[in-house]
């Protein structure tokens, strides 16, 4: 039987499809930002309908009034973003990208509108809307809000990623293929930083982020607190979390900079990685010094997520090599088989 062929797509950089996923990473920065700032300040229920505010788009007074400017605000960036991740959808389609481009397009707008009612649950579901004396609904679809915004923010990093001239003509930035656990080491560090995340979301709407109100030590002058609730707990862990954090982060810098072919490849990208990581537990500190200000608060949620995407960034590019190499395997093995194919029908005809 003669042997199946590989499908293999023509992946050729395409310089506006780059661009406008680059844009939507910027525009996305405004909205985590519009979307930490809304939770810092507790606006979060300065409209208690969904999806419009107030019966209406455009609602009375909402630039007067902070809280509604807060949540009014994040709406808008984030209904703006829907119609970014349909049109870099339809874009790649159009413009035939690669396939696994058109893929990650679809799970844009699959995840963006997930994200969206999300957040509208978060409103529906509110002790204000159902007249109950808890909150345990709302906060913890706030929660998955928080953290599926993290896994979208990651998504359209690897979109940008696989449209980048780097990663079609240049293999990534890789001359060779880096050692084969480095992307263990990268999966771990980006899985740290998900779950430091999203304890730190659990911590914001939990209010708990003055529980333990000095820094690094507690009150009392110790490092673990002597007692124990769940605010204190969830505070707690936040910080354990940002020791693991670091540990996973210095443990991958550490791997690239000893590999030769990883250090190629990802050392700048590593050398802002821990400047990202220094500024991080900075403005962590910084949160308890300054008595939870809302703009330190703020940057922190932000900073955290640029450290996960640059985290990711780097993982994903580094399978870029081993692809590439694997692609060229199931080529070449390809190739015997069809020459035995052909010698065989010269026998018959013989």
């Amino acid at each position: 039987m003669p042997a199946k062929a590989v499908y293999s797509e023509t992946n050729r950089y395409q310089p506006a499809l780059f661009w406008f996923g680059f844009a939507a990473l910027v525009w996305i920065t405004f909205l985590l930002y519009a979307g930490g700032f809304t939770t810092t300040i507790r606006a979060g229920m300065a409209f208690l309908d969904w999806p419009l505010s107030n019966g209406s788009i455009n609602p009375d007074g909402w630039l007067e009034d902070r809280d509604m400017a807060a949540e009014h605000s994040h709406r808008l960036l984030g209904m703006v973003m829907g119609l970014l991740s349909i049109g870099l959808c339809v874009t790649s389609h159009m413009s035939k990208a690669a396939l696994p481009v058109r893929k990650m397009g679809n799970w844009l707008v699959v995840v963006v509108v997930l994200q969206g009612l999300l957040g509208g649950l978060r409103v529906k579901l509110d002790a204000l809307n159902l007249e109950i004396d808890h909150n345990l609904y709302a906060q913890s679809f706030a929660v998955a809000h928080a953290t599926l915004a993290q896994l979208f923010l990651c998504l359209l990093v690897a979109f940008v990623v696989s449209n980048s001239r780097s990663w079609i003509e240049r293999n990534a930035g890789f001359t060779k293929a880096p050692s084969s656990n480095l992307r263990t080491y990268g999966l771990v560090a980006c899985g740290t930083i998900v779950m430091q995340l999203i304890v730190g979301a659990i911590m914001r709407h939990a209010h708990a982020g003055l529980a333990i109100p000095t820094f690094p030590l507690t009150p009392q002058d110790t490092l673990v607190p002597p007692v124990f609730n769940f605010a204190i707990g969830i505070h707690f862990a936040h910080r354990v979390g940002a020791v693991i954090v670091t540990i996973a982060i210095l443990a991958y810098c550490f791997k690239i900079w000893r590999d030769p072919a990883a250090r190629s490849g990802l050392a700048k990208s590593a050398a802002g990685l821990l400047a990202l990581l220094i500024v991080q537990v900075l403005l962590g500190a910084l949160v308890i010094w300054k008595v939870r200000n809302e703009h330190v608060t703020t940057l922190h949620m932000l900073n955290g997520a640029f450290t996960l995407a640059l985290c990711w960034s780097m993982t994903y590019r580094s399978l870029k090599p081993n692809s590439n190499q694997a692609e060229l395997s199931l080529r070449n093995s390809d190739k015997p088989e069809k020459s035995d194919t052909s010698s065989l029908g010269q026998t018959a005809k013989a």
